[in-house]
């Protein structure tokens, strides 16, 4: 599947506010955003003066920032929108709930990874387990119940474990449980809920934008 593949730290810019999508760089002060401040990236960005949006521009500037602190593409966050509108309760706070639930982010809210790209890629290479089984897709969704871990071969992996130690500053959501303070283990003990997603995101606005 295809994948943006430029710097990151640009697509921060370009939606005016930090996505942490740079993983432990996010937290310091060498963020672009904490250096240059939020004017749009290219040469001539600070002489760019943003015009204020409204209607279509705001909706569509929020679709495409929950697009990007996912790391996915047009196709794949529109099937999301539909699979949300399908079921019962507010759409806009299923989309988020099935975003959350997707074992790439879970591997990140965890602390395995400082960022979801990095944790698709552990799960990309087989580096977590589900149950004990080895699920390599990033999309696959968790159940209550569900236990993520590292593989045994994984677990010394210096990157991981410097992430998970990390994490604890950071935080972990509360319908995430670790197992164990030395076990790179977590079960899922609930389904995500709106207030678990501290990112400020208006998901009424992606609703409105796809029913027109």
């Amino acid at each position: 599947m295809a994948r943006y593949r430029d710097a990151v730290c640009r697509l921060c810019r370009r939606e005016g506010s930090k996505l942490f999508l740079k993983g432990n760089r996010c937290y310091k002060p060498s963020c672009p955003i904490e250096k240059r401040g939020t004017y749009p990236p290219g040469q001539h960005g600070k002489d760019v003066k943003r015009g204020k949006l409204t209607g279509y521009g705001e909706q569509l500037r929020e679709k495409q920032k929950v697009k990007r602190i996912y790391g996915m593409l047009e196709g794949q966050f529109r099937n999301y929108f539909e699979r949300a509108s399908r079921q019962r309760g507010i759409v806009g706070e299923n989309l988020l709930v099935l975003l959350e639930r997707r074992l790439d982010n879970v591997v990140y809210r965890i602390g395995f990874a400082t960022s979801r790209a990095q944790a698709r890629q552990l799960v990309n290479h087989g580096h977590i387990r589900v149950n004990g089984k080895k699920i390599d897709i990033p999309s696959f969704q968790v159940r209550i119940g569900d236990v993520i871990s590292v593989k045994e071969g994984s677990a010394k992996n210096p990157h991981i474990l410097q992430s998970f130690e990390t994490a604890v500053g950071r935080g972990r959501p509360g319908w995430l449980e670790v197992e164990g303070k030395n076990v790179l283990s977590c079960r899922v003990v609930s389904f995500p809920r709106r207030e678990d997603i501290t990112q400020s995101i208006s998901e009424q606005m992606i609703v409105e934008l796809y029913s027109k």
